[in-house]
């Protein structure tokens, strides 16, 4: 156990404090919440005041480095919201359709069929287009519902849908719904970060990511990144205070990162340290190419042990893979699971109402050679063949 004066003399010593942090168990290969460094998870064993010009300058500093990874020319703005990143995806939805409002959601699994339910919550009138789960979003056929929905205002699409680990081809997309005049919201919980993203020539009026995504911080707040305008529009419309974008927005402008309500300091804390740390990887460019080899090493991988995954290459995004449950009477997920878990991985169950699945994340502090034990705990699991 570590003493007071311990903890005192640690506290004085960020190398020594890392290294009294326990070892995790097993290595989270998940859409997130994710394997953080030793590093990121250290920085929260610091106290922060959320009124202390300290505190808020750190706010201030990652909603600029939030833009300038979005590639902002001056046209975009930032809020960070507590919460998960649904609790973020609410706030625009709330926040940011009118009472005369109408919204197209472009729904390819369990992520945009849930944006369809906020809406029918707060009583927002919506029509779901569901291209089913293994097909991308079509930009035809957004078209076409677009003509047969006139009075829609505001469309939106999750870019990497993790119900599968589609990525849904956003450009096109947002070409489309820009050129109809529609407001666009874009759920990049699972992309941001992760994969360069050009906001301001994509034109997507709301992106929205969470802090224990592709930036490798840990759960506690999302952000939402939208047009000046956008954000500005806001004002007035939000069904919930908690959730009011436009007042949070409006807070942190005027108060210097100040948040409204009581702010998750320690993961706020740790999100900059991640933030850090993804800058000495060499950006999003170099995470992103971390994030593909990891991706294709797992796929060559398990099919040599006989897995197939549920999408074909040409629509899987670099982040999460859905693979087809073996066809053997003996094979049991959660048996293989806590077989894998007890070589040191936690993957996730499969989201597919069609389809017998399983999913494996790659996102995180993860690299090839943590795959290369994976697929090693793999065999080792695989108790049916």
């Amino acid at each position: 156990m570590v003493s007071i004066n311990d903890k005192v003399r640690l506290s004085s010593c960020p190398s020594r404090l890392v290294s009294a942090l326990p070892e995790n168990p097993y290595l989270l290969l998940t859409p997130g919440p994710l394997s953080t460094s030793q590093t990121v998870k250290s920085t929260m064993l610091r106290d922060w005041c959320t009124w202390d010009d300290d505190y808020n300058n750190i706010v201030q500093s990652i909603r600029a480095r939030l833009l300038q990874l979005a590639h902002d020319n001056g046209s975009l703005t930032c809020a960070l919201m507590q919460g998960s990143g649904t609790f973020c995806v609410e706030s625009v939805i709330g926040s940011s359709i009118p009472a005369s409002g109408r919204l197209l959601v472009l729904a390819n699994g369990a992520y945009g069929a849930r944006i369809g339910k906020i809406a029918e919550c707060l009583q927002i009138p919506v029509v779901v287009r569901d291209f089913g789960e293994v097909s991308p979003v079509d930009a035809n056929e957004v078209a076409r519902c677009l003509e047969d929905h006139p009075q829609t205002s505001h469309v939106a699409v999750v870019h990497c849908e993790t119900t599968t680990g589609m990525l849904n081809p956003i450009n096109e997309i947002s070409e489309v719904v820009k050129g109809s005049n529609k407001t666009l919201i874009v759920d990049a919980m699972s992309s941001f970060g992760g994969i360069e993203m050009d906001l301001p020539n994509l034109g997507a009026d709301f992106v929205i990511s969470s802090a224990n995504k592709c930036i490798q911080g840990v759960p506690g707040f999302g952000f939402i990144i939208a047009t000046r305008g956008a954000m500005q529009e806001c004002n007035g419309r939000a069904r919930s205070l908690s959730l009011d974008l436009y007042d949070q927005w409006h807070s942190m402008e005027q108060g210097g990162g100040k948040w409204r309500f009581t702010s998750p300091t320690h993961t706020v804390r740790a999100f900059e340290k991640a933030l850090d740390e993804l800058d000495e990887e060499g950006g999003v460019s170099a995470r992103a190419a971390r994030y593909a080899t990891n991706q294709e090493n797992l796929v060559t991988g398990m099919r040599e042990r006989g897995f197939e995954p549920l999408l074909t290459d040409e629509f899987q995004s670099p982040f999460i893979t859905s693979f087809l449950s073996p066809q053997h009477p003996d094979y049991n997920f959660g048996k293989f699971y806590e077989r894998l878990k007890a070589n040191g991985f936690v993957i996730y169950p499969g989201k597919v109402t069609g389809a017998d699945t399983f999913r494996i994340g790659n996102i995180g502090e993860v690299y090839p050679d943590d795959i290369e034990q994976l697929l090693q705990a793999v065999s080792a699991s695989m108790y049916w063949a």
